[in-house]
Protein backbone atom coordinates (compact mmCIF):
# COMPACT_ATOMS: atom_id res chain seq x y z
CA UNK A 1 0.00 0.00 0.00
CA UNK A 2 1.00 3.26 -0.88
CA UNK A 3 1.79 5.71 1.81
CA UNK A 4 0.73 9.27 2.16
CA UNK A 5 4.17 10.70 2.08
CA UNK A 6 5.13 8.47 -0.87
CA UNK A 7 1.94 9.53 -2.90
CA UNK A 8 3.30 13.29 -2.28
CA UNK A 9 6.53 12.48 -3.36
CA UNK A 10 5.00 11.17 -6.88
CA UNK A 11 3.07 14.32 -6.80
CA UNK A 12 5.60 16.48 -6.30
CA UNK A 13 7.78 14.78 -8.89
CA UNK A 14 4.39 15.13 -11.51
CA UNK A 15 4.02 18.69 -11.13
CA UNK A 16 7.71 19.69 -11.34
CA UNK A 17 7.75 17.73 -14.34
CA UNK A 18 4.29 19.22 -16.07
CA UNK A 19 5.02 20.36 -19.60
CA UNK A 20 1.77 20.80 -21.08
CA UNK A 21 -1.63 21.51 -20.02
CA UNK A 22 -3.24 19.06 -18.11
CA UNK A 23 -0.28 17.32 -16.87
CA UNK A 24 -0.65 19.05 -13.15
CA UNK A 25 -4.60 18.14 -13.01
CA UNK A 26 -3.51 14.47 -14.24
CA UNK A 27 -0.65 14.77 -11.27
CA UNK A 28 -3.80 15.70 -8.89
CA UNK A 29 -5.92 13.37 -10.17
CA UNK A 30 -3.27 10.24 -9.61
CA UNK A 31 -2.56 12.03 -5.86
CA UNK A 32 -6.05 11.97 -5.16
CA UNK A 33 -6.88 8.03 -6.55
CA UNK A 34 -4.44 7.40 -4.01
CA UNK A 35 -5.48 8.77 -1.48
CA UNK A 36 -9.07 8.59 -1.02
CA UNK A 37 -10.43 6.69 -4.78
CA UNK A 38 -12.10 8.51 -7.05
CA UNK A 39 -14.40 6.95 -9.93
CA UNK A 40 -14.91 10.45 -11.92
CA UNK A 41 -12.61 13.76 -11.42
CA UNK A 42 -12.83 16.95 -12.64
CA UNK A 43 -11.44 20.34 -12.38
CA UNK A 44 -13.85 23.38 -12.38
CA UNK A 45 -12.25 26.28 -12.81
CA UNK A 46 -14.59 29.57 -11.89
CA UNK A 47 -14.64 33.08 -13.08
CA UNK A 48 -16.96 34.97 -10.15
CA UNK A 49 -16.68 37.99 -11.68
CA UNK A 50 -18.47 36.71 -15.24
CA UNK A 51 -19.98 33.96 -12.84
CA UNK A 52 -19.02 30.89 -14.63
CA UNK A 53 -17.59 27.81 -14.64
CA UNK A 54 -15.44 25.89 -16.70
CA UNK A 55 -14.58 22.04 -16.63
CA UNK A 56 -10.62 22.47 -17.20
CA UNK A 57 -9.65 18.72 -16.79
CA UNK A 58 -11.40 15.53 -16.39
CA UNK A 59 -11.13 12.18 -16.50
CA UNK A 60 -14.00 11.00 -18.10
CA UNK A 61 -13.66 12.98 -21.36
CA UNK A 62 -16.88 11.65 -23.19
CA UNK A 63 -19.39 12.18 -20.19
CA UNK A 64 -18.07 15.11 -19.36
CA UNK A 65 -15.97 17.22 -21.90
CA UNK A 66 -12.97 20.17 -20.62
CA UNK A 67 -14.94 22.74 -22.70
CA UNK A 68 -17.51 25.09 -22.76
CA UNK A 69 -18.80 27.44 -19.48
CA UNK A 70 -22.21 27.08 -17.46
CA UNK A 71 -23.04 29.52 -15.12
CA UNK A 72 -22.70 29.12 -11.62
CA UNK A 73 -26.11 29.07 -9.62
CA UNK A 74 -26.85 30.58 -6.41
CA UNK A 75 -28.30 27.56 -4.86
CA UNK A 76 -27.00 25.39 -0.98
CA UNK A 77 -24.30 24.37 -3.09
CA UNK A 78 -22.51 28.09 -3.73
CA UNK A 79 -23.28 28.87 -0.24
CA UNK A 80 -21.25 25.90 1.01
CA UNK A 81 -18.74 26.21 -1.38
CA UNK A 82 -18.24 29.87 -2.10
CA UNK A 83 -19.57 31.55 0.68
CA UNK A 84 -18.26 29.29 3.89
CA UNK A 85 -15.18 27.74 1.58
CA UNK A 86 -16.36 24.57 2.95
CA UNK A 87 -16.13 21.29 0.75
CA UNK A 88 -19.04 20.10 0.25
CA UNK A 89 -20.35 16.18 -0.01
CA UNK A 90 -23.38 14.17 -0.86
CA UNK A 91 -23.03 10.65 -0.19
CA UNK A 92 -26.23 9.77 -2.05
CA UNK A 93 -27.60 10.19 -5.63
CA UNK A 94 -30.61 11.48 -4.14
CA UNK A 95 -28.40 14.46 -2.53
CA UNK A 96 -26.80 14.90 -5.55
CA UNK A 97 -30.03 15.33 -7.04
CA UNK A 98 -31.06 18.06 -5.08
CA UNK A 99 -27.90 20.30 -6.37
CA UNK A 100 -26.83 19.30 -9.74
CA UNK A 101 -29.11 18.19 -12.95
CA UNK A 102 -27.10 15.86 -14.09
CA UNK A 103 -27.49 12.90 -11.29
CA UNK A 104 -29.07 10.02 -13.62
CA UNK A 105 -25.61 10.72 -15.69
CA UNK A 106 -23.75 10.27 -12.51
CA UNK A 107 -25.26 7.31 -11.15
CA UNK A 108 -25.06 5.52 -14.87
CA UNK A 109 -21.20 6.23 -14.05
CA UNK A 110 -21.07 3.95 -10.82
CA UNK A 111 -21.18 7.22 -8.77
CA UNK A 112 -23.62 7.73 -5.37
CA UNK A 113 -21.47 10.19 -3.77
CA UNK A 114 -19.55 13.46 -4.40
CA UNK A 115 -16.82 15.75 -2.96
CA UNK A 116 -16.30 18.89 -3.94
CA UNK A 117 -13.12 20.30 -2.63
CA UNK A 118 -12.84 24.32 -2.59
CA UNK A 119 -9.48 25.77 -3.72
CA UNK A 120 -9.20 29.13 -2.98
CA UNK A 121 -6.47 32.02 -4.36
CA UNK A 122 -5.83 35.40 -2.88
CA UNK A 123 -8.92 34.33 -0.60
CA UNK A 124 -11.41 33.86 -3.25
CA UNK A 125 -12.39 30.62 -4.99
CA UNK A 126 -10.45 29.63 -7.94
CA UNK A 127 -12.03 26.47 -8.52
CA UNK A 128 -13.15 23.23 -7.61
CA UNK A 129 -11.84 19.52 -7.24
CA UNK A 130 -14.62 17.27 -7.76
CA UNK A 131 -14.30 13.70 -6.89
CA UNK A 132 -17.03 11.13 -7.33
CA UNK A 133 -17.19 7.37 -6.87
CA UNK A 134 -19.68 4.82 -5.22
CA UNK A 135 -22.66 5.93 -2.75
CA UNK A 136 -21.40 6.59 0.78
CA UNK A 137 -17.51 6.74 -0.34
CA UNK A 138 -16.91 10.32 1.18
CA UNK A 139 -16.62 8.99 4.81
CA UNK A 140 -16.01 11.82 7.47
CA UNK A 141 -12.30 10.25 7.87
CA UNK A 142 -11.97 10.10 4.24
CA UNK A 143 -13.11 13.72 4.09
CA UNK A 144 -10.84 15.20 6.91
CA UNK A 145 -7.86 13.13 4.68
CA UNK A 146 -9.26 14.93 1.22
CA UNK A 147 -8.83 18.65 2.87
CA UNK A 148 -5.56 17.58 4.70
CA UNK A 149 -4.29 16.31 1.70
CA UNK A 150 -5.47 17.76 -1.47
CA UNK A 151 -5.78 21.38 -0.82
CA UNK A 152 -2.03 22.53 -1.18
CA UNK A 153 -1.64 20.62 -4.06
CA UNK A 154 -4.77 21.85 -5.48
CA UNK A 155 -3.68 25.15 -5.16
CA UNK A 156 -0.36 24.40 -6.33
CA UNK A 157 -1.40 22.31 -9.72
CA UNK A 158 -4.01 25.00 -10.69
CA UNK A 159 -0.72 27.57 -10.39
CA UNK A 160 1.08 25.08 -12.67
CA UNK A 161 -2.05 25.02 -15.26
CA UNK A 162 -2.02 28.85 -15.22
CA UNK A 163 1.41 28.79 -16.02
CA UNK A 164 1.37 26.33 -18.84
CA UNK A 165 -2.01 27.81 -20.14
Amino acid sequence: MTTTPEAQARFRAALSAARAPGDAYAALQALAQTLIGARLFTVMTVDMGAMLARRAYTSHPVDYPASGTKPIEMNDWFEIVHGRHESFVANRLDEIDRVFPDAALIGRLGCGSVMNLPVLLGGELAATINMLDAEAHFTPPRVALAEAELTLPSMAALLVENRLA
